[in-house]
């Protein structure tokens, strides 16, 4: 009987692995749409353009710190309660930041950010419980892929809303309900993991940190971290936070030009995610398609900062973004160097170094180069040095990612058939 349980059980996971996604899709509405209405937020907050930014960018802060208390949760809980609270403190966040108070803004971006470390982890941990290995990275894959539907939709959609009149206050506070609406939905189909514990090597369940000492002590999970984090940050930082305004001042797009340039970024994520997961597993091999990814990033860049008439900006943007869909990869290969107990953990653990690059990141590139957006100088030599600045994060990935152990399972089983002749 125990054996055919998780077979019974997989169908339900599913089930709450589909609302999770919606969870995930909101999240990334939340990440994006900000970046849309800088001004309506400048000015109900009283503050600049780049205050806005710096509110905006608190989100990270929370976000990467509490996805380790996120793994935990799953690990020792399961996701039925995680889930749930995590979906309820992003409802709350959203009716927060409506509010034209500065302080209550900054309160409620934090707790969309503490909200939002739910989100992934949540469903890769419903994903792993529900999918079979062979399927796990493109299950993966194509929860990135809903996730930056949403992020292309907090511009897509979300702009045009802004432009035609509708006030942030009624968008926060819509958003705000829904959310609250799908936290419940979450509560009553998510299956409940009684066992989880139990499951769990004694070692580990014993100590809420225990899964951290085992990932965070695996260099791998370093790399993984670092390479997904350097490949995530042009996106989070620059499409769906700066990606409008600096087409507009550097590129002189017109507002709603610049909003289907950026939000075509992640609209190509909606493709690459699963599109290069599943490669990665047709092929049996992670480390080719990151790599190449990589690279096919660094050559979009290229094509637009020096020949920039040769191919429209909106197919490029989209390139970029299906290529970049490689930082997904190495969730898959944190999973593949951590012991299966730690499932939770390992991503909470890799989402807190991936947006802690983001956190560093981030306020780097608004004092090199956002902050001087406005300013009269050289437009194209300003946006070749935004693309520069992002040719050398990428490139770091790339070197980094020679030094990621091969984990695919047509990598292993070639090594398996050599090693016994």
């Amino acid at each position: 009987m125990e054996q055919n349980k998780p077979l019974n059980s997989s169908k339900y996971y599913i089930i709450a692995w589909v609302f999770g996604l919606l969870f995930y899709f909101i999240n990334y509405v939340v990440r994006a749409a900000p970046a849309v209405m800088i001004p309506e937020l400048s000015q109900a907050f009283s503050i600049s353009s780049i205050g806005v930014v710096s509110i905006i960018g608190t989100y990270y802060y929370t976000y990467a710190i509490t996805n380790l208390i996120a793994g935990i949760a799953l690990d020792k809980f399961g996701a039925k309660y995680s889930l749930f609270t995590g979906t309820l403190i992003l409802g709350i966040g959203c009716l927060l930041f409506f509010i034209s108070n500065y302080y209550t803004g900054v309160f409620g971006r934090l707790l969309q950010g503490a909200g939002c470390a739910f989100a992934f982890p949540g469903c890769v941990y419903l994903a792993s419980k529900g999918f079979s290995a062979k399927s796990l990275a493109t299950a993966i894959g194509f929860t990135q892929c809903i996730g930056m539907l949403g992020g292309s939709a907090g511009q897509f959609i979300v702009g045009p809303w802004i432009a035609k009149g509708m006030s942030q206050e009624l968008f926060w506070i819509g958003l705000g309900v829904f959310t609250i609406i799908v936290a419940f939905a979450l509560l009553g189909t998510t299956p409940k993991d009684e066992k989880v514990q139990s499951l769990s090597s004694p070692k580990v369940s014993t100590s809420g940190l225990a899964p951290y000492k085992i990932v965070f002590s695996n260099p791998q999970s370093w790399l993984c971290g670092i390479i997904s984090g350097l490949l995530f940050a042009p996106t989070t930082i620059f499409a769906m936070t700066w990606g409008v305004a600096f087409f507009q001042e550097d590129k002189a797009l017109s507002f709603h030009s610049a909003t289907i340039a950026s939000a075509l970024i992640p609209m190509g994520w909606v493709f690459g995610c699963p599109l290069l997961g599943y490669l990665t597993d047709k092929i049996g091999k992670r480390k080719p398609v990151l790599i190449g990814g990589a690279i096919v990033m660094i050559l979009a860049i290229c094509q637009i900062i020096f020949l920039p008439n040769l191919v429209s900006p909106y197919v490029t943007n989209f390139i970029f973004g299906v290529a970049s869909g490689a930082a997904m990869i190495p969730y898959s290969v944190i999973k593949e160097s951590n012991p299966d107990e730690v499932k939770g953990s390992a991503t909470g653990a890799m989402n807190f170094i991936t947006f802690g690059i983001t956190t560093i990141i981030s306020p780097i590139f608004t004092f090199l180069l956002g902050k001087s957006l406005t300013i009269e100088l050289d437009k194209d030599l300003h946006f070749q040095s935004t693309g520069f600045f992002w040719i050398a994060g990428i490139g770091t990935a790339i070197l980094l990612s020679l030094l990621l152990k091969e984990t695919g399972k047509g990598y292993v089983k070639t090594n398996l058939k050599a090693n016994t002749l």
